[in-house]
């Protein structure tokens, strides 16, 4: 799954970045969910993190979020942690 993050334009929404955050679905649910903003989108919100699934054909949206510059920020900051925390848990399973 992915968290694809958004601006607004003149001409509309344009992603400008990507982030992988695995393929645990259940455990990118949970991490989507604790991201900071708003699930309701309204005119103010001019930044969209959506939680991405891919599928066969093309990514599908499953969720969005409208945040400001400041919770851009921090959970950029959230999911790269959570994603180094899992990638390097995985050497000690077994």
């Amino acid at each position: 799954m992915e968290s694809s993050f958004q601006f607004e334009t003149p001409g509309g929404f344009e992603t400008f970045a990507e982030l992988a955050i695995g393929i645990n679905r259940d455990a990118a649910y949970l991490l989507f969910d604790s991201l900071e903003g708003n699930k309701t989108i309204d005119s103010n919100a001019i930044l969209h993190i959506d939680l991405m699934e891919a599928t066969p054909q093309v990514p599908e949206k499953m969720l969005t979020k409208g945040c400001m510059l400041d919770q851009l920020a921090r959970n950029i900051r959230l999911i790269t942690r959570e994603v180094f925390r899992q990638k390097n848990l995985k050497i000690y399973e077994m």
